[in-house]
């Protein structure tokens, strides 16, 4: 099992706070650094300093770690045109030496886009298909030839498609709960699915459509790897758990109902039974982004365990 660190910096964080975590994290033998792409805070969360970009974040942490993977959950394509982020993305592909992933997605938080005069239009799943076609069509273009795009959204003429990234393939996380769509272009686009703040049984049975959505289009179901997204609450005993609980401002029972919290070996029987239903990677939701001790009790205790 993956452990990876998952955090949302629109809560507020500087990039010097999740450069910070991001060492942490590869210090301390996690599998990859993921942030959101998101320019607005939520709830009652200050956001201060402010927003930071998710792709601008990442060409920074990718000249300063030497290790982790890196990449978004999700990048919201409404943010950025799929010529420009396939540039983006190839960059800092090669400023990391070869370790970025792309999670892409059709973006949903309409009032950031009004706060950032970013439009929102409304046929965003649609414009998300035309999208992973270009980004990965681009990539896939033989060097020295063009890439071409005709699609009701978007256009594209004589793309030289360049530059490429350093992997042969940028892998691509599709994810979300949809029931037809989403398990539809993860069959035919994504290297992984990931399913955000979902049950046990939720889980199991997305992750079931997933596997028929590709073995539907001659896909083997086991080509993609499966992974969850799930806020992240541990303490040596309860009362840290509770004081951890209460900094991010959420009540344990209801942590322990709909994230990993509790106890090391509590939080490790939980992610156990995730991957009974077929997860293989967890991408572990960090909301108290000055807390570096809680990182270090998870290797410690959590991700030693599982390994």
């Amino acid at each position: 099992m993956d452990l990876r660190i998952f955090t949302e910096p629109q809560q507020g964080a500087s990039y010097e706070t999740l450069l910070t975590v991001a060492k942490a994290s590869e210090d301390l033998g996690f599998d990859a650094f993921f942030r959101s792409d998101h320019y607005l805070k939520m709830g009652s969360a200050d956001g201060l300093p402010g927003p930071t970009d998710a792709w601008i974040t990442l060409a920074g942490l990718a000249r300063e770690t030497k290790r982790i993977r890196l990449g978004t959950l999700m990048t919201a394509g409404t943010f950025r045109l799929p010529g420009v982020l396939a540039i983006q993305v190839a960059q800092v592909d090669q400023m990391s030496g070869g370790r970025v992933e792309l999670g892409l997605g059709a973006g949903w938080f309409e009032e950031e886009h009004k706060a950032y005069g970013i439009p929102f239009p409304k046929e965003k799943f649609p414009r998300l298909e035309e999208q992973l076609a270009i980004v990965t069509g681009l990539w896939a273009t033989e060097t020295g030839r063009t890439f071409s795009f005709d699609g009701t959204y978007y256009q594209l003429t004589d793309s030289p498609a360049l530059p490429k990234p350093a992997q042969r393939k940028v892998p691509i996380l599709i994810g979300g709960h949809g029931a037809k769509r989403t398990p539809r272009l993860t069959a035919r686009y994504a290297d992984e699915f990931n399913l955000p703040f979902a049950s046990i049984e939720d889980t199991e049975a997305q992750f079931a459509r997933v596997r028929a959505a590709a073995e539907a289009v001659g896909r083997e179901a086991d080509d993609l790897v499966y992974s969850n997204a799930l806020i992240v609450c541990v303490g040596k005993d309860d009362a840290e758990v509770a004081r951890r609980a209460a900094a991010i401002g959420r009540e344990v029972a209801e942590l322990k109902v709909n994230g990993l919290a509790g106890s090391p070996d509590e939080v490790v029987d939980k992610i156990g039974r995730y991957g009974a239903v077929g997860a293989s990677r967890i991408y572990l939701q960090v909301m108290d982004l000055d807390d570096l001790d809680h990182l270090e009790l998870i290797s410690s205790q959590v991700q030693s365990q599982l390994n």
